[in-house]
C-alpha cells in the first residue's frame, strides 16, 4: 500500500496539463485491472485533489483551469425539487427562441407590384421587402448588465413606496423657538416633578436572559427592511458601459426633418380665370431640386367651372392642399419655390400678366368694363384651350430665414410677409419681431432645425412674371442666387401683386398625421375616413446620397423635358407643346394609364403635356411627369414624345394641334432600366412599326429628321426605384445569379452574351467587381446582396457537373463590402463600431437560406453543393472523380452512383455557420485582415446561424455537447486562439490601430458571451481561459489591463451569469496550503479552538477551488485584488465600477428577489470582504471631514472637540483634523504608502462591501469571523466605521444648500434664460443682437417665471433626493448593525475579546454621532443596552475613553427633539447608571463623564433644547423611582442629585442662549463658566476647550491658541503631581514663556481636589498623550495666527519630551515645522499685522452688569474705528432699540448724570499699545510689541476753555494710559480696564512732541532703502514749504520768541530749542539726499526748496542760539531731581522680580 501512495504521488507530481491529465485516467484504469477496486477508489480520491497539487501555486494573474461545466452539472445533482434555487441551477428552458415578427406596413396597404407575374430579381426584392423579421430572443437577456443599465428612470421605479424617514436634522426647530422656553428656565428652580417625562419603554428594567434579548432586537432589526441596497444608490457616474448593446433600429423607409406646408389661399387684384401652382424645394448650393413637385388648386369653384368640358371628375388623391415635405440635409441654401400657370392664351406672358399688374381690386368698379372683357376672353380661351397651359408667375421663399424667424418669436404662429424680396421681408411691420440676416449665422448646416420651431404663416404678396426665355432650371438657380444679395436684380423688378392673404402655413410635420397619402398615392395607416381631402407626402430627392437599405417597393419615373430646338424646322411650329406617353408597345392605343395626375383631376392619366411658350421655336420647359414603373419591363416600353403646335387663334379648316415631330425613349437598354439626360433627335414623321426596340440615334431608312437628325431635344429621366440598381457592377451580379436559379441560357449582360461554360469565370468576376460599384446603390439593395452572396456561400452551384466553389469569393466580397461600410459611413457607428445597417440586418433580416418558404429546389444541371475542408483543393472539381466530404456532414461517405445523386444525398446538409468558421480561418492575407477589421460583423452572423440551426433542427434541447460537430468547434478555437489576441491585439504591427485592436477585444467578447447561449459552455470556458491568458501574457501592461477589463464586462454581463458560476456548487476540493490574497498578511487565528474549517476558508479566499468552480465571479474578484494591490496600475474606478453593476444588477434581478437565492448569489462575493480589508489604508478617509453641514454640533469622529484632540495626540499630528481610529492607526500606522482612491471609487467599494454582508448567510460569516484574527477582526471594524461616516445622511438643508449655490454660480445665467425663452440657438444669437433693448421687458417677466418653475421642480427633487438619502443611511447603518452582532456573537465566547468589543463599542458610538434616523437609532441603543449587558466591564473597568463617549452620546440624544429617540436615549443612560451602581455602588464614572458631556454639549452645540434635556432627565428620574429593586439603595437619591447637578450647567446655558449672537459676551459667559470649574480640573478642561472650539469658528486662531496652552498648563499641573518624570513640564510654570497668564491654572489653592480620586483627572488628557496633542493643536493655532514666535517657545516644552521618548520622526516633524515658522519670520518682516485694539464703554441700567463697565477689545487687523462701532451699534441696537442706543462720538471722560437713564450708551476709542521707555529695551521686534500687552494709550486733545483744538500756544493733549487685568492675547478677545492713568501735556510739551514727529519722518523718508523720491519731496514740502500753516517756524516764532517767565517751564524750552537744531539738521540731509535723487526737470524744484530752506534757517538762527543763563541754572538743579527719579524705577522694579519669584 505505501509503494501504491508513493507512486501516486509521484505520479501526481507530473500532472501538468490536460494531456497528463488524460494520461493519468488511463494509468488509473491499468490499476483497476492490476490492484482492484480498491486502489481505483484511491486514485479517483488523489484525482479529485489533483487541481489542489497541480495549482496549489497558481497566481492572480494567471488565469486557473475551469470546471468542466456540464460534466459537473450532471455529475453534482442538487437535491432541490423545484422553486427558486432549482432555477439557478440550471438555464431555463425557454432560454433562447426564433421569432418571426410581421414587419409593420406604413400604409392600409402593402406596396407590392401589381402584375401577378414577376421576374426571379422582382421577386427577390419583393419578398425582401415583405418577409417577416427573423429574430434570434435571448429571452433574459435584458436581464444582464448589458440590457440593465441602473438608469434614473429605473432607479426610480425601484425607489417606490420608500419610507420617510425621520431625522433630526430635518425636523430641527428654528432658534427663535427657544425664546419663550428661556424664561421658564431661567425663573423655575427646575421643578422637575412638574415636567412630563416621556414615554417610558415596556420591560425596560426586567431581568431578561441575553439570549432573548438578542433574538428580540433582531426580530425587530428585520422587520420592513428595504430589500434591495443598489436601489438607494446611485450608479456610478460613468461613460456609457462596455457591454451596452442596444438593440439595432428596425430597418425602414428613410424620411429627413419632416415639413407640414398647408396651402391656405391664392387671390390676386382681380379674378378673371383660374391659376393653377406647384411647390417645390431646392437647393441653390447643390444647384439641385430636391423634392417632386406638389400640385394644388385653390381656385373658387367659379374658376373651375371654367374648365369643365376639359377636365374628367377629380380623384380624391389630387385635391390636396396640405402636402409634407422630406428634407435630410437642411441648409440655410433652401427655398421653397412656387410656380403658376394659367390656361394657354393669345399673347407672351409679359402681355397675359399686365391686367395683373396694373388693375387694382379697390378700383374694381371703376374699370368694371375692362374686367368684364377680360373675364369673356378667359372664358374663351378656357373652352377652346383649356386642356394646355402656359407659365405664369413665380416666387421662392427661403425656407431657413422663416424657420429661424418663426423659432425666435414669442407667439404661438408666426406671421411673415413676404414682398418682392420673396423669400425675406421687405417691411417691417408689427408682426415681425426681428429678421435672420442674409448672411449665414451658424457655420455649417446643424443649426438648421425643422423639427422644433413655431408654426409660421407665410402671407406673400409679390410674384415675378416668368420669362419665356428663362424657364429653364439652371435660370431659376440664379435667380435664387441673386434673391439673396441684398442688393437683387428682381427687386427693381415690376411684381404681380397678390392681395394680402395667407398663403401657407409651415410647420413641423406631425409624427402621425391623419389622411396623409404616399408618393405613390398609397394610404398611410390611420386614415379613417377616405373622402376627406388628403395630405401628400412630397418624394425627397436628397442633395447629396442618403444610405438607407431599400425596405419598401417604389418604382417611380421622373421626366424632365427640358428644351426643343426647332429654329431649324421648317413650317409652323411656335406654340410648341410636348406630350408624353408612357407606351407598353407602338400602337397609339398602347399608353398605359400610369402618369400620376396633377392637381383637380383623376389619379392617373396616359398622357401629360407640357406648357406653351407663345411664339417660341425653341421653348425650355419646367414640367416634370411623374410614371408609375410597372414592375416587369420588356423591351417593348418605351416614353412617346409628340410635339404639336397649338393654334391660339381661331381659324376655320385650322385644327387645335398640328403634330410637329416625335421622339421616344426605349427603357430598356441591355436589360437594364435607361435614365439620365438624353439629347434625342426628332422625327418629322410617325415611327415605323418595331421602333420601340431601338433608339432615335438610329438612322431609320425612309424617316425625315428635324435638323439632319440632330439632337434637338433635351430630356432628362430619373428613376426612383428599389427594383432597379442602375449600378452596372450590381445588376450583371444579380442576373448571373438569378440565371443560376433559372438555368436561363446564354445570359444578355450589356452586349455580352454569356454562356454556359463560362458562367463560373463570369458569376467569379462579377462578384469581385462589386467592390467597384457605387456606395449608394449598395447600401439600398445590401440586405438582397448580402442574402445572395450568403446562399452562394452555403449552396455552391454544380454546372454541369462541375461544383463551383463560390464561398472563398463570396466570403471576401462580403469582408469588402462590410469594410467599404465601415469606412464610408462612420457616423452610423455604436459605441464598438458596429454599423447600425449591418447589425439591423443580421439582427432582423439575416435567416439560413434553406429555411426560406419557398426556396428553391436544385433541378436540371445546376445544383447546390458543399465546400471541402482542404483550404489547397481547387475551385472547381469533377464530382465524378472524387468524393466530398462535407465539414457539417462528415460521416457521408461512399461512391455515389451519380454527380446528381451525391449532391442530393448532402444537400441541406451544409450550415452557415460551419463554413463561414471554415473560410475565416482558411482565409489569408488582405482578406483575413478585412474580415478582422469587421469581426464583430461574422462573429454574429455565426452566433444567428448557429441559433438558426438549433432551432430548425429541433436541437435547443439537446445536450450542448452534442449540439456542434468537434470539427467546427475546432475551427472556433482556431478563430479564437490564433485571430484577434494572438495576431492584433497583443503584437505590436504597424497599420492596426488602437481603436481595430478595441473593436477587435470587444467582438470577441460578445461572441464568446453569444456562445455561452447556446454551446458546451466548459467549451467556451477554455476559451475564455485562452483569451484571458494571452491578455496577461505581453508587456504593455496598462494597455492590456485596458482590454482585459472589457473583455472581462462583456463576458459576465451575460444573463445567465450567476448559473454559470454555480452558485449552489460546495468547493469540494480542499483549501490551498498556500496563501492566499486575504490570507497572505493574517496572524494565526486566537478564537478557534479547533481545526480551522478548510470549506468556509475557501468561500472567503481567492483560492484555487473558488476560482475554478465560481469561474466568472473568480475573475471579476481577481481583477479588483489586482488592480486593488497598492503597487499595481490601471483604472481602478472602471473595475470598481464593474463589480458595482454587477451587484447593482443581482440587487434589482426579480430572479433572485428570494432571501435564499440571494444568500447564494451573495456567496460568490465573499472574497470581496477580505480583498476590500486588505484596501483599508488606500480608502478615501470620510471620517477626516465635517460629514453633515446640517448638523452643526455633530463631529463626524464621534465626539465633541474632546474626543477629537485626543485622537489627534493619538496620532501626533497638530493640523485639526478628525483622524481613524485607533484600528486604523494599527494598520497604516507607518502612514499612507499608497495613493488614496477617490470619493467615489471608496463609496462604491463600500457600498458592495455592505451588499455582500447584507445578503451572505449569517451562519457563514459567523464561522468565517470565528476563524479570523484578532487584526483582521480589528480591521474588518474599521472598515464599518468608515462605512457609516461614508453613508451618513447630509441632510436636506445641504442639499437645498448645494442646490442655490448652484443656481448662484451659474456666470450663464442670463444666456441660459435668454435661450430658453428665445428658443433655438440661431435664433437667440441673432434676437439677442439685434433687438436687445426690446428684450429688456420680456426678459424681466420671463425670468421670473422661469426661476419660479425650477425652484418649484427642484424642491421636489431635494425632497425626493433626502427621501433616499435619509433611507441609505439607514439600511447601510442597519447592516454595519447586524454585522457587529454577528462579529459580538463570534467573540463572546473568546478569551481576547476585549479589543474587538471596544472596536465594535467604537463603531456604535460613531454611528450615534453621526446624523441618524429615529429608526435606526432605536435599534442602535438597544444594540448598545445588550452589549453592555453582556459586557459591563468594557466600560467601567478598561474603557474610560469610550464610557466618556457614549455618555456624551447619549445626552446628545436625550436632547433630541424627537421623542422615540428621546425614549430610548434616556433608557440607554438610565440602564449605564445602574449598572455602574451595581457593580461598585456608585457610578461615579458615570456621574462625572455625564457632567462632563453636558457642559461639552452646551458649549459647543448650536441646536441644544433645554426643553427636551429636561424630559429626558424627568424620564430618568421617573425611572429610578419606578426601579423596585434598587429602591432601598442609595442609587435613586444619587441620581436626583446628578440630576439636579446639571439643572446649575443648563441656567448658565440659558445666558450664553441669550447671548448667542453677541460673540464677546457667550465667550464671557463660559470663561466664568470655566473658572467656576477651576477646582474641577475636567469641567474646566472641557470649557477651555469648548472656548478653543468657538474661537476657532470666528478665525480666532491666537485665543483659540492661548485657550489650548491654558488647557496643557492645566493638564501638565495635575499630571505633576501624578507622575514624576523629569522631561515633563513641572506645571503652569513651565508655560510662562509662552503667556504670562497662564499662571492662573497653578493648582496651589487648599481645595483643589487630589487627581488620584475616582473619576477625576481620569479622562483620556490627564495623559502624556493628551498633553502632547494639546501642545501640538496650539502651535497649528500659533501658526494660523502668524504668531510664530510662540510656536517656537510651545514646541520649547514640546521637545524634551520627545527627546525622551526618542521619537526622531516627531522631532523630525517638530524641526521641519520650526524652520518653516523662522523661515515666515523672515520672509513677512514688516508684513505681519496681529491686531488692532480699542477701548469700548458701556453706560447705561439697560447694560445690567455691563454699565460703566469699560473693556478694551482686541479685533482683527486692520479694523477701522468704523468697522466695530457699526457693528456694536448694529448689535445693540437691534437688542434695545435703534432710538434707544446712543454712540458717544468723542474720546472724553463720560460724566454719567448728563447722560439719559432710559438710553444706552457706547463710547468706542482706537488705543495704541503703551510701553514705557525701560520697556522698549526687551520690545525690539514687531512680536514684542504686539505680545503680552496690557497697557494701551489714547490721546485727547482739548483747550482750557472747553474746545477741542485752539492755537498753537493754547493746545492741550490729555493722554490716557489704560491697564487691562490680564495681558493679551488671552482666552478671551475683550479684557476688562482696571486701571486708568492720565497725563496732560502743555502746549509747549504738545509742540515738543510734534517737532520731534516731524524730525523722525525727515529722518525715515531720507535713510530708506530704497530710496522713495516722492515720499522725500512730500514730507520736504511739509517741513520747508512756505505755504504750511502752523509750520516750524510759526511753533518756534510762537514758543521760543520769548524766555518764558515761568522758571518751570525752561527745561521744555531748551528741549524745543533742540529739536529745532536736529530738525534743521534732517532738513539738510533731506535736501541733499533728493538732490542726489532727482532729474533734470526737477531741478528749478530743488532750487526752490533749497531757498526756502535757508529762508527758515535764517529765521530760525536767531531763535536757537539764543544763550541764556538761567536757562542752565535750572537745568543742573534738574539733574539732581533725575537722579532720584531712577532710584525710585529701580526699587520699584526689584520689587516686581521678588513678586515672580514669590509666585513660581
Amino acid at each position: 500500500m505505501n509503494t501504491t501512495r508513493v507512486n501516486c504521488h509521484l505520479m501526481l507530481d507530473q500532472v501538468s496539463s490536460t494531456r497528463q491529465k488524460s494520461w493519468f485516467k488511463n494509468q488509473s484504469r491499468i490499476y483497476v485491472c492490476g490492484l482492484g477496486w480498491f486502489v481505483f477508489f484511491f486514485f479517483s480520491l488523489c484525482f479529485k485533489t489533483l487541481p489542489l497539487l497541480v495549482f496549489s501555486q497558481v497566481p492572480l494573474t494567471e488565469a486557473v483551469d475551469p470546471v468542466e461545466l456540464e460534466d459537473y452539472l450532471i455529475t453534482h445533482p442538487i437535491a432541490v425539487e423545484s422553486g427558486p434555487l432549482r432555477d439557478l441551477l440550471e438555464f431555463p428552458p425557454d432560454d433562447i427562441e426564433v421569432v418571426y415578427t410581421p414587419r409593420e406596413c406604413r400604409t392600409l396597404v402593402s406596396a407590392v407590384p401589381e402584375e401577378s407575374e414577376m421576374d426571379p430579381h422582382v421577386r427577390d426584392c419583393v419578398r425582401s421587402y415583405t418577409e417577416d423579421w427573423a429574430i434570434v430572443n435571448r429571452k433574459y437577456h435584458k436581464l444582464g448588465t448589458g440590457f440593465n443599465p441602473n438608469t434614473l428612470d429605473k432607479q426610480k421605479e425601484r425607489q417606490k413606496g420608500l419610507p420617510k424617514q425621520i431625522f433630526e436634522s430635518d425636523e430641527a426647530p428654528d432658534g427663535n423657538s427657544y425664546q419663550d422656553e428661556q424664561v421658564i428656565w431661567a425663573c423655575s428652580i427646575f421643578d422637575l416633578k412638574n415636567s412630563l417625562p416621556d414615554a417610558l419603554l415596556p420591560n425596560l428594567l426586567d431581568r431578561t436572559p441575553n439570549e432573548e434579548i438578542d433574538h428580540h432586537n433582531e426580530d425587530q432589526r428585520k422587520s420592513s427592511r428595504h430589500k434591495e441596497l443598489f436601489a438607494l444608490h446611485p450608479a456610478p457616474d460613468e461613460e456609457e458601459p462596455i457591454e451596452r448593446l442596444s438593440v439595432p433600429e428596425v430597418p425602414k423607409e428613410h424620411f429627413g426633418q419632416r415639413l407640414l406646408v398647408k396651402c391656405l389661399s391664392l387671390k390676386f387684384e382681380i379674378e378673371i380665370e383660374p391659376i393653377f401652382a406647384s411647390l417645390a424645394l431646392y437647393d441653390v448650393k447643390e444647384k439641385k431640386k430636391i423634392s417632386e413637385n406638389f400640385y394644388f388648386d385653390l381656385n373658387s369653384e367659379q374658376m373651375k367651372g371654367m374648365l369643365r368640358p376639359h377636365v374628367p371628375p377629380a380623384a380624391i388623391s389630387t385635391l390636396a392642399r396640405s402636402a409634407i415635405f422630406s428634407i435630410t440635409y437642411p441648409s440655410q441654401d433652401v427655398f421653397l419655390v412656387i410656380k403658376l400657370e394659367k390656361v394657354l392664351q393669345q399673347g407672351d406672358i409679359g402681355e397675359c400678366a399686365e391686367p395683373y399688374m396694373i388693375f387694382k381690386e379697390s378700383d374694381a368698379a371703376k374699370n368694371k368694363e375692362k374686367l368684364e372683357k377680360l373675364k369673356c376672353q378667359a372664358e374663351q380661351f378656357c373652352q377652346r384651350l383649356g386642356k394646355y397651359r402656359m407659365p405664369f408667375a413665380w416666387t421662392a421663399i427661403h425656407l431657413m430665414n422663416i424657420v429661424s424667424s418663426a423659432g425666435s418669436l414669442e407667439r404661438d404662429s408666426t406671421e411673415v410677409e413676404v414682398g418682392t424680396g420673396g423669400s425675406w421681408s421687405e417691411r417691417r411691420n408689427s408682426s415681425i419681431v426681428g429678421r435672420r440676416s442674409l448672411e449665414r449665422t451658424t457655420s455649417g448646416d446643424e443649426a438648421c432645425n425643422l423639427t422644433s420651431f413655431r408654426p409660421a404663416t407665410l402671407t406673400v404678396t409679390n410674384f415675378f412674371k416668368q420669362e419665356g426665355d428663362r424657364l429653364s432650371d439652371e435660370d431659376l438657380y440664379k435667380f435664387l442666387a441673386d434673391m439673396r444679395r441684398p442688393s437683387s436684380v428682381l427687386r427693381r423688378l415690376r411684381p404681380i401683386t397678390g392681395i394680402e392673404r395667407d398663403l401657407f402655413d409651415i410647420s413641423p410635420a406631425p409624427e402621425n398625421p391623419h389622411y396623409c397619402l404616399t408618393p405613390e398615392l398609397l394610404q398611410v395607416k390611420l386614415y379613417p375616413d377616405s373622402r376627406v381631402r388628403p395630405t401628400r407626402e412630397i418624394l425627397e430627392f436628397p442633395a447629396r446620397d442618403v444610405y438607407v437599405p431599400n425596405t419598401t417597393y417604389r418604382n417611380l419615373l421622373y421626366v424632365y423635358p427640358q428644351s426643343l430646338n426647332f429654329a431649324n424646322r421648317q413650317g409652323s411650329a411656335r406654340n410648341i407643346t410636348v406630350k408624353v406617353q408612357f407606351m407598353y408597345g407602338e400602337d397609339p392605343s398602347n399608353a398605359m394609364p400610369v402618369i400620376f395626375g396633377k392637381s383637380s383631376c383623376p389619379e392617373f392619366s396616359k398622357e401629360a403635356y407640357t406648357a406653351v411658350v407663345y411664339h417660341n421655336r425653341s421653348p425650355d420647359f419646367h414640367e416634370e411627369i411623374k410614371i408609375k414603373l410597372p414592375a416587369t419591363l420588356t423591351d417593348h416600353h418605351h416614353l412617346l414624345f409628340t410635339f404639336y403646335h397649338v393654334s391660339c387663334q381661331q381659324k376655320q379648316n385650322t385644327p387645335l394641334e398640328t403634330p410637329v415631330g416625335y421622339t421616344w425613349i426605349p427603357m430598356l437598354q441591355n436589360g437594364r432600366l435607361k435614365t439620365g439626360q438624353f439629347c434625342l433627335p426628332v422625327s418629322l414623321e410617325k415611327p415605323p412599326q418595331a421602333y420601340s426596340v431601338l433608339s432615335p440615334e438610329v438612322p431609320l431608312p425612309g424617316m425625315k429628321w428635324v435638323d439632319n437628325h440632330k439632337g434637338v431635344f433635351n430630356v432628362e429621366v430619373v428613376a426612383v426605384s428599389s427594383l432597379h440598381t442602375q449600378d452596372p457592377y450590381l445588376d450583371k451580379f444579380f442576373a448571373l445569379v438569378h440565371a443560376l436559379d433559372e438555368h436561363m441560357f446564354p445570359v444578355r449582360i450589356g452586349d455580352m452574351r454569356i454562356m454556359e461554360n463560362n458562367l463560373e469565370n463570369e458569376l467569379k468576376s462579377s462578384i469581385s467587381a462589386l467592390n467597384s460599384s457605387q456606395l449608394e446603390p449598395v447600401v439600398r439593395f445590401l440586405h438582397l446582396l448580402l442574402d445572395k452572396l450568403i446562399l452562394l456561400v452555403v449552396r455552391p452551384p454544380v454546372i454541369a457537373g462541375q461544383i463551383v466553389n463560390l464561398g472563398q469569393a463570396s466570403f471576401e466580397a462580403m469582408a469588402s463590402i462590410i469594410n467599404r461600410l465601415h469606412k464610408n459611413l462612420d457616423g452610423n457607428q455604436d459605441q464598438h463600431g458596429r454599423n447600425s445597417l449591418l447589425s439591423s440586418y443580421i439582427y432582423y433580416v439575416f435567416r439560413l437560406p434553406n429555411t426560406y418558404p419557398n426556396s428553391p429546389s436544385p433541378g436540371g444541371s445546376v445544383h447546390y453543393a458543399t465546400m471541402a475542408r482542404s483550404a489547397v483543393r481547387p475551385a472547381s472539381l469533377n464530382l465524378n472523380r472524387s468524393r466530398s466530404l462535407s465539414n457539417s456532414n462528415p460521416d457521408i461517405s461512399g461512391t455515389p452512383t451519380s454527380p446528381d445523386d451525391e449532391v442530393r444525398s448532402i444537400i441541406g446538409s451544409k450550415l452557415f455557420h460551419e463554413e463561414l468558421a471554415l473560410q475565416w480561418v482558411v482565409c489569408s492575407g488582405s482578406v483575413r485582415e478585412a474580415a478582422l477589421q469587421q469581426a464583430w460583423f461574422f462573429f454574429e452572423l455565426m452566433v444567428k446561424s448557429m441559433v438558426h440551426h438549433l432551432y430548425f433542427a429541433d436541437k435547443l434541447d439537446a445536450p450542448r455537447k452534442n449540439r456542434f460537430p468537434e470539427r467546427f468547434m475546432d475551427d472556433v478555437t482556431a478563430l479564437v486562439s490564433t485571430r484577434p489576441p494572438a495576431c492584433c491585439l497583443l503584437v505590436p504591427r504597424s497599420g492596426i490601430d488602437t481603436e481595430m485592436v478595441e473593436r477587435l477585444n470587444t467582438s470577441l467578447a460578445f461572441f464568446l458571451n453569444d456562445l455561452l447561449s447556446i454551446m458546451d459552455r466548459g467549451f467556451v470556458f477554455a476559451l475564455i481561459k485562452t483569451c484571458y491568458k494571452q491578455l496577461y501574457s505581453l508587456t504593455n501592461p496598462s494597455n492590456l489591463a485596458s482590454l482585459r477589463l472589457d473583455f472581462l464586462r462583456i463576458i459576465c454581463s451575460h444573463e445567465h451569469y450567476v448559473t454559470l458560476n454555480l452558485p449552489c456548487s460546495l468547493l469540494t476540493p480542499p483549501a490551498s496550503p498556500s496563501p492566499s490574497v486575504s490570507s497572505a498578511t493574517s496572524q494565526s487565528s486566537g478564537f478557534s479552538t479547533n481545526v480551522q474549517d478548510q470549506k468556509i476558508a475557501n468561500m472567503f479566499e481567492l483560492s484555487v477551488p473558488f476560482r475554478q468552480q465560481h469561474y466568472l465571479a473568480g475573475l471579476v474578484l481577481t481583477e479588483l485584488a489586482v488592480i486593488l494591490d497598492p503597487d499595481a496600475e490601471g483604472n481602478i474606478s472602471r473595475v470598481i465600477n464593474m463589480v458595482h453593476n454587477l451587484l447593482s444588477s443581482h440587487d434589482s434581478d426579480p430572479r433572485y428577489a428570494d432571501p435564499q437565492v440571494k444568500a447564494r448569489v451573495a456567496m460568490l462575493y465573499l472574497p470581496l470582504i477580505g480583498v476590500i480589508m486588505e484596501t483599508v489604508p488606500q480608502l478615501y478617509d470620510f471620517t477626516g471631514r465635517p460629514s453633515c453641514v446640517a448638523v452643526d454640533d455633530y463631529e463626524s469622529e464621534g465626539g465633541s472637540m474632546i474626543s477629537q484632540t485626543v485622537a489627534m495626540a493619538i496620532a501626533g499630528t497638530s493640523v485639526p483634523q478628525l483622524t481613524r481610529p485607533s484600528s486604523f492607526l494599527l494598520t497604516s500606522s507607518s502612514g499612507r504608502q499608497h495613493s488614496t482612491f477617490s470619493t467615489e471609487s471608496s463609496r462604491s467599494l463600500l457600498i458592495c462591501l455592505l451588499w455582500v454582508l447584507k445578503n451572505a448567510d449569517e451562519s457563514v460569516l459567523q464561522k468565517w469571523f470565528t476563524d479570523l484574527s484578532v487584526l483582521q477582526l480589528n480591521r474588518l471594524l474599521d472598515l464599518l466605521y468608515l462605512c457609516v461616516s461614508c453613508f451618513e445622511y447630509k441632510g436636506k438643508k445641504v442639499f437645498e444648500r448645494m442646490n442655490s449655490l448652484t443656481f448662484k454660480k451659474s456666470k450663464d445665467m442670463r444666456a441660459k434664460l435668454e435661450e430658453a425663452i428665445l428658443g433655438s440657438i440661431g435664433a437667440r444669437q441673432e434676437m439677442v443682437r439685434r433687438s436687445r433693448g426690446q428684450l429688456g421687458l420680456l426678459l424681466k417677466q420671463k425670468v421670473i417665471f422661469i426661476a419660479f418653475f425650477s425652484l418649484i421642480r427642484s424642491r421636489a427633487e431635494i425632497e425626493h433626493e433626502a427621501l433616499i438619502d435619509g433611507n441609505l443611511a439607514t439600511e447601510a447603518n442597519l447592516i454595519i448593525l447586524d454585522t457587529l452582532e454577528i462579529v459580538v456573537q463570534t467573540v463572546s465566547v473568546t478569551e481576547s475579546k476585549e479589543s474587538i468589543l471596544g472596536g465594535v463599542l467604537k463603531v456604535l458610538l460613531h454611528s450615534m454621532a453621526c446624523n441618524q434616523s429615529a429608526l435606526y437609532l432605536q435599534h442602535c441603543f438597544a444594540t448598545q443596552r445588550a452589549l453592555v449587558s453582556k459586557f459591563p466591564e468594557l466600560l467601567f473597568e478598561e474603557e474610560t475613553e469610550q464610557c466618556a463617549d457614549l455618555c456624551l452620546r447619549l445626552l446628545r440624544h436625550c436632547s433630541s427633539s424627537i421623542s422615540t429617540i428621546r425614549s430610548h436615549a434616556s433608557a440607554s443612560l438610565y440602564l449605564l447608571m445602574r449598572q455602574n451602581f451595581e457593580i461598585g455602588n456608585n457610578f461615579a464614572r458615570v456621574k462625572m463623564q455625564v457632567t462632563m458631556s453636558l457642559s461639552s454639549l452646551v458649549g459647543t452645540s448650536q441646536n441644544f433644547n433645554e426643553e427636551f434635556l429636561r424630559r429626558s432627565l424627568k424620564t430618568i428620574l421617573t425611572y429610578a423611582e419606578e426601579d423596585l429593586e434598587l429602591r432601598e439603595t442609595t442609587f435613586p437619591d444619587q441620581v436626583q442629585d446628578l440630576v439636579f447637578n446639571l439643572h446649575m450647567i443648563l441656567s448658565d446655558t440659558v445666558k450664553m442662549k441669550e447671548h448667542q449672537e453677541d460673540p464677546e459676551m457667550l465667550i464671557d459667559l463660559m470663561y466664568r463658566i470655566a473658572k467656576g470649574y477651576q477646582n474641577s480640573p475636567d469641567l474646566r478642561l472641557t470649557w477651555l476647550q469648548n472656548m478653543a472650539g468657538k474661537h476657532s469658528e470666528r478665525s480666532n486662531h491666537a485665543e483659540s491658541a492661548q485657550c489650548l496652552v491654558h488647557s496643557a498648563a492645566l493638564v501638565a499641573e495635575y499630571l505633576s503631581m501624578l507622575e514624576d518624570r523629569k522631561y515633563l513640564p513641572v506645571g503652569c510654570v513651565t508655560f510662562q514663556n509662552i503667556s504670562s497668564n497662564v499662571l492662573e491654572e497653578s493648582a496651589v489653592s487648599d481645595d483643589v481636589v487630589s487627581p488620584d480620586e475616582e473619576g477625576i483627572c481620569s479622562g483620556k488628557y490627564f495623559t502624556e498623550a493628551g498633553l502632547v496633542g494639546l501642545l501640538e493643536q496650539a502651535a497649528a493655532s500659533f501658526s494660523m495666527a502668524g504668531m510664530y514666535e510662540a510656536v517656537n517657545e510651545v514646541y520649547k516644552v514640546l521637545i524634551p519630551i520627545h527627546e525622551a521618548n526618542r521619537d526622531a520622526k516627531k522631532l523630525s516633524t517638530i524641526h521641519g515645522k520650526l524652520q518653516e515658522a523662522f523661515s515666515k519670520i523672515v520672509h513677512q518682516d514688516g508684513k505681519r499685522m496681529f491686531g488692532t485694539y480699542f477701548r469700548v464703554g458701556f453706560y447705561g441700567t439697560k447694560f445690567g452688569d455691563l454699565d460703566e463697565q469699560e473693556f478694551v477689545y482686541k479685533e482683527p487687523a486692520i479694523t477701522k474705528l468704523a468697522e466695530i462701532s457699526h457693528r456694536l451699534e448694529g448689535f445693540y441696537g437691534e437688542r434695545f432699540g435703534e432710538d434707544v442706543l446712543e454712540v458717544i462720538k468723542d474720546s472724553n471722560p463720560v460724566d454719567k448724570c448728563k447722560l439719559d437713564p432710559n438710553k444706552a450708551y457706547i463710547q468706542i476709542t482706537y488705543v495704541e499699545p503703551y510701553f514705557d521707555t525701560y520697556e522698549m529695551k526687551d520690545r525690539i521686534t514687531y512680536f514684542d510689541k504686539n505680545y503680552n500687552l496690557r497697557r494701551f494709550m489714547y490721546c485727547t486733545p482739548f483747550t482750557l476753555d472747553g474746545r477741542a483744538h485752539g492755537e498753537l500756544h493754547e493746545q492741550f493733549k490729555r493722554k490716557t494710559i489704560l491697564t487691562t487685568s490680564h495681558a493679551f492675547p488671552y482666552i478671551k478677545t475683550r479684557i476688562n480696564v482696571i486701571h486708568k492713568e492720565e497725563i496732560i501735556l502743555t502746549p509747549i510739551e504738545v509742540a515738543i512732541e510734534d517737532m520731534q514727529k516731524k524730525t523722525q519722518e525727515l529722518a525715515f523718508a531720507t535713510h530708506q532703502d530704497p530710496a522713495d523720491p516722492k515720499m522725500l519731496q512730500m514730507v520736504l514740502q511739509g517741513s520747508v514749504g512756505t505755504t504750511v500753516n502752523q509750520g516750524p517756524l510759526e511753533v518756534a516764532q510762537v514758543f521760543l520768541s520769548e524766555i518764558p517767565n515761568d522758571p518751570k517751564l525752561f527745561r521744555h524750552h531748551n528741549k524745543l530749542r533742540l529739536c529745532f537744531k536736529d530738525f534743521t539738521k534732517r532738513c539738510e540731509d533731506a535736501l541733499r539726499k533728493n538732490k542726489s535723487l532727482i532729474g533734470p526737470d526737477q531741478k528749478e524744484y530743488q532750487r526752490e526748496l533749497e531757498r526756502n530752506y535757508h529762508r527758515l534757517k535764517e529765521a530760525l538762527q536767531p531763535l536757537i542760539n539764543r544763550k541764556i543763563p538761567q536757562l542752565y541754572k535750572a537745568v543742573l538743579s534738574e539733574v539732581k531731581s533725575d537722579g532720584e527719579h531712577k532710584k525710585k524705577c529701580e526699587k520699584r522694579s526689584l520689587a516686581k522680580l521678588r513678586y515672580k519669584k514669590s509666585k513660581t
